[in-house]
């Protein structure tokens, strides 16, 4: 032990190195006990296993990179193609990555022919799915007794937060898995399938209690091994201290449940207690509370605000939430009711204190249509009458890449050394916004008073173009652009200074100097502008839409004076808080407000067609498909999918935007959000509240609408619109980055390529480089850019891929 202690000394000492130890040949086997699919599938022939660094300190990664014999990668791309080979032999068919942490249950074992085995939990799949690499019989054993150690102490320092040299063997041993031995990976006969004590389909498997952790701890007790050697469970996730329940004026639900909470280590809900009574109470002043109190304790006490993202899930009987302390840490609970009818009952309280929290209204003042709206947003619904598009295939959803760690950025000089890099600019300034051209292949970064311009090349990189350094209105004055939007075949930028609300400001691309400054109108500000419809910017149309807090107006820049466009004003009398604003390929309007709600309009100057009801978060971003069938609503906690086709009565298979919706047949909402227990794992990683960026489709002058986009914190984050319509579970996949996403969209013409600018780099993505939300793809931050380097396939930067935008 003491030779080892010293030979990871060695091998951990060299932080130039990614990799810290590895085993050159092996097999990668994923192995079911129990599972009906089959019981055991090689995944590599030959592979070869890597324990690497990441970018974040105290992370590392457990690699498993298939290994090709001589030709045999150049033969399988010619069989494909140059496309079919890039996928081929590209993400997870290459390599699969795992984050080396406690939960994953690592353990080691040696079989009677010799064979050393490393086994690991599949995180990712059904209860007992094992990964197991087995090792090469030119393995030394030494070299398989090194990598076991290395592991060990990479699940210490995550777990710990500190450097492994700190850990003693004990401590180290602790960490170790013993208890269940690893079965074989090809066994000549396939093990009777055993039934599981609950086994529920893998897409739900998160609604219920999780009993393993039990189990192993009762098993344990009478193995009687030396107690370094006994399982070490991470300590399940405990119950915060609940808070005090204030004064009750008023009681709008009560029921019992079963009470849940989501455990961080095994990623499932963990029975609390078989029957707690779970009561919605008003407060006073538009403030509600929820308090779970069970026959010995108090569980719960908190009030019921946005945040707690509430999902009501009748299939299972159950409503998960989100529970939130000062100090940003984020808890998912669970309640399940033995009736439809206490759920339903329950539901009817929640969202009844959560609408007059948010509105300042009685619920009852509601019109009926309107409350059914509200209600249908926050249960899973099955959207009916979906577009062909949603039956075709599409890219193979679950073709994922794995996500590489840490973060580089580099000047853009070609002289420059290798370690000439910084990640941040010297004027503190950092990544704003993002605009991306429709007409040429360009995007255009806003970082203070400076525009970074990107070049999109024809292998889907960003090349960095240059930089248009301080930015000036025409009297010279510098500004740094607070909005900005192409215009007239992206030749111009439509700027916004804050110092001045009631002009905009166009710069000249070309010359990269701001050449007028329109003054819109004396008295009415402009708080937002959008195109005059989808595709202006590839147009040479000259006039686009303007938005003060309670006006939609036209902006024309050719008038004389004021370039407000007075026969086409819609100012309402009201506040209504307009806060975002899209159009279709027709020119019609969506426009949303800080209210909630959502007018639809076929032309400027009149009033809405159609009025969506507010559910009562503020909406900060806003987009609409093309064809107007879909509109899209940003909150800060979730998004707003509404389809605007009517279905029956007298204006069937009109839009809202052109006729409006009958009293009683309001568009049918979507309500995509996190689930909880994601959530609660993002804040649990990051200590960062959710805060979604303005949500688009992907678009394209001949493309369908079939992916959505937007980002929180250091996540991107996009939906299928094929899953999202078809009611399918887990709709969307996620990248994490190490840095908070500033800014986020498709590259024009395409729903594979996403552009995503950090605070100090911007970067192009292949959609199928995201994954499914995991514990691991949670917990992992990956690099910027998509790059090959010596040979290794997957997304490593070579410098010639690495983009940044420090300008």
């Amino acid at each position: 032990m003491f030779m080892l202690r010293n030979l990871s000394k060695l091998v951990f000492g060299d932080s130039s190195k990614e990799s810290i130890v590895d085993i050159s040949q092996g097999q990668l086997y994923l192995v079911r006990p129990l599972s009906p699919k089959g019981y055991s599938e090689l995944i590599f022939k030959d592979a070869a296993a890597t324990i690497r660094r990441t970018g974040q300190e105290f992370q590392y990664q457990l690699v498993v990179q298939r290994a090709y014999e001589e030709g045999e990668e150049e033969l399988l791309a010619e069989e494909a193609g140059e496309e079919g080979g890039i996928e081929v032999l590209g993400g997870e068919k290459d390599e699969k990555t795992f984050l080396l942490d406690e939960g994953l249950q690592f353990r080691t074992d040696v079989r009677q022919t010799g064979e050393k085995v490393f086994a690991w939990r599949d995180l990712s799949g059904d209860e007992g799915d094992l990964w197991e690499f087995v090792c090469d019989a030119s393995v030394k054993p030494e070299t398989a007794a090194l990598f076991e150690r290395v592991a060990l102490q990479c699940q210490y320092e995550r777990k710990f937060r500190t450097s492994h040299e700190n850990a003693t063997d004990d401590d180290l041993e602790a960490l170790a898995y013993f208890e269940e031995p690893i079965p074989d990976a090809s066994p000549i006969a396939s093990p009777t399938v055993r039934s599981p004590t609950i086994a529920p389909a893998p897409d739900t498997a998160d609604l219920f209690p999780n009993t393993t952790q039990e189990k192993m701890k009762k098993q344990v007790a009478g193995k009687g091994k030396a107690p370094q050697q006994q399982l070490q469970v991470e300590d399940a996730t405990a119950a915060p201290p609940s808070a005090e329940q204030p004064a009750a004026l008023g009681m709008l639900a009560d029921s019992v449940a079963e009470l849940h909470l989501f455990d961080f280590p095994s990623g499932t809900f963990v029975l609390q207690e078989a029957a707690v009574r779970a009561s919605v109470t008003e407060i006073g002043n538009w403030e509600y509370w929820l308090h779970i109190a069970g026959a010995e304790r108090e569980w719960l006490g908190q009030p019921i605000i946005e945040d707690i993202n509430p999902v009501f899930n009748f299939e299972f009987k159950s409503f998960i939430f989100n529970h939130y302390l000062e100090d940003g840490s984020a808890y998912s609970w669970l309640l399940r009711f033995a009736e439809q009818e206490d759920l339903e009952h329950f539901q009817q309280g929640v969202m009844q204190a959560l609408w007059e929290h948010l509105n300042k209204q009685k619920w009852g003042k509601v019109k009926d249509t309107d409350r059914e709206y509200v209600m249908e947003a926050f249960q899973d619904l099955t959207m009916e009458d979906a577009p062909d598009y949603a039956e075709e295939e599409e890219e193979e959803e679950d073709d994922y890449e794995s996500a590489d760690d840490g973060q580089r950025s580099e000047h853009y000089d070609e002289d420059e050394s290798e370690d000439d890099t910084e990640t941040q600019d010297k004027d503190g300034g950092v990544n704003s916004q993002l605009a991306v051209g429709y007409k040429h292949d360009r995007s255009f970064v806003v970082r203070g008073n400076k525009i970074g311009v990107f070049k999109h090349t024809p292998d889907n990189q960003l090349q960095f173009s240059t930089t248009i350094s301080n930015v000036k209105t025409p009297k010279g004055k510098l500004f740094s652009p607070t909005k900005v939007m192409l215009h007239q075949e992206d030749a111009n930028l439509i700027m916004q200074n804050v110092d001045n609300p009631n002009a905009l400001y166009r710069m000249d691309l070309e010359t990269g100097k701001v050449v007028d400054e329109w003054k819109v109108h004396d008295n009415i500000p402009v708080k937002i502008f959008a195109p005059e419809n989808k595709f202006a910017q590839m147009s040479n149309e000259q006039t686009f839409l303007g938005l003060s807090g309670n006006a939609l107006y036209r902006v024309d820049p050719r008038l004389s004076g004021n370039k407000l466009v007075d026969q086409e004003l819609k100012q309402y009398a009201t506040k209504n808080a307009f806060s975002a604003a899209a159009t279709t390929q027709k020119g019609h309007i969506a426009v949303a407000s800080e209210k909630g709600d959502i007018r639809l309009f076929d032309r400027l100057g009149i009033n809405a067609k159609t009025l969506i009801p507010a559910l009562g978060d503020p909406i900060i971003g806003m987009d609409v498909s093309a064809d107007g069938r879909w509109v899209l609503g940003t909150t800060r906690t979730y998004l707003l999918l509404i389809d605007a086709l009517q279905k029956g009565g007298k204006n069937d298979g009109k839009l809202g935007f052109e006729k409006a919706f009958a009293k009683d047949d309001k568009p049918q909402p979507r309500r995509l959000a996190l689930t909880p227990s994601h959530v609660a794992q993002f804040q649990h990683e990051t200590k960062a509240p959710m805060s979604f960026t303005p949500a688009r489709f992907n678009t394209g002058m001949d493309d369908t609408e079939t992916t959505i986009i937007t980002a929180t914190g250091p996540f991107i984050v996009t939906w299928s619109m094929k899953k999202v319509l078809a009611n399918r579970k887990g709709p969307y996949s996620i990248k994490r980055y190490s840095e908070e996403v500033k800014a986020d969209n498709f590259k024009f013409g395409s729903d594979k390529n996403l552009i995503v600018a950090l605070p100090n780099e911007v970067d192009m993505v292949a959609k199928r480089a995201l994954q499914r939300p995991t514990r691991e793809s949670i917990a992992t931050p990956s690099r910027v850019g998509a790059g090959r380097r010596s040979g290794v396939r997957g997304s490593y930067l070579g410098r010639e891929d690495i983009v940044n935008s420090p300008y």
